[in-house]
């Protein structure tokens, strides 16, 4: 698998899930991640270049990925025209573009091969005007997966969020350990596929389904 944004919550956590069952695990992220038996790619999302160049890097060295994941984002608060245009452009570039960029870089390939799964992190299943770019991006990415399994899905490519409705915190209800466990989950599921699952720190649910 590779994964990127293997930051200290959510990528590790997803990291180290799959890591479990035995997939090689690449990192990518904009400083050098060590985790055991894992490879670490160094690229910022928003650099297109640096970032395909680390996917094909982890490509040329484990093959194909059996699944790819996008954890970047920025998350700040900013209330409406609080943020001036260049920061908004900013924060999309992270939190959708480079998703966009990452997603459509590896699907064709899992897409000749039948089989494989894109997930990305989402969040704010109801919009904040407190978070207003984060509000944005995350309306976003829920799009971004509709458009990517209506050109992949028909080809065996499992395109799904999961989103995150809560601060992550080791030891709360929003755990990164027990996110993670959304990820394979969604990576293990048969048809029908959702095309999201929300965390609410409560109970598991399943929003969207298509096969």
């Amino acid at each position: 698998m590779i994964i990127i944004g293997a930051g200290p919550g959510i990528g590790l956590a997803v990291a180290r899930r799959f890591a479990r069952e035995g997939l090689p695990v690449a990192l990518v992220a904009r400083t050098e991640r060590t985790m055991p038996g894992a490879r670490s790619f160094v690229a910022d999302s928003t650099d297109e270049d640096a970032l395909r160049t680390a996917l094909d890097a982890a490509a040329a060295e484990f093959g194909t990925p059996d699944v790819l994941v996008y954890n970047a984002a920025i998350i700040q608060p900013d209330a409406p025209g609080e943020l001036p245009a260049r920061a908004q452009l900013d924060a999309w570039a992270v939190n959708v573009v480079g998703a966009l960029t990452a997603a459509s870089h590896v699907a064709p390939a899992m897409a000749a091969r039948g089989r494989g799964t894109i997930l990305i992190t989402g969040g704010m299943p109801e919009p904040n005007p407190r978070y207003v770019s984060l509000s944005l991006g995350k309306a976003g990415v829920r799009t971004l997966v509709a458009l990517l399994d209506a050109q992949y899905g028909a080809a065996g490519v499992h395109v799904a969020s999961v989103t995150v409705a809560g601060p992550v915190a080791p030891g709360t209800a929003f755990d990164p350990d027990d996110i993670a466990e959304h990820y394979w989950s969604l990576h293990t599921q048969e048809r029908p596929w959702s095309l999201e699952v929300v965390h609410d720190g409560r109970e598991r649910g399943l929003i969207g389904g298509r096969g």
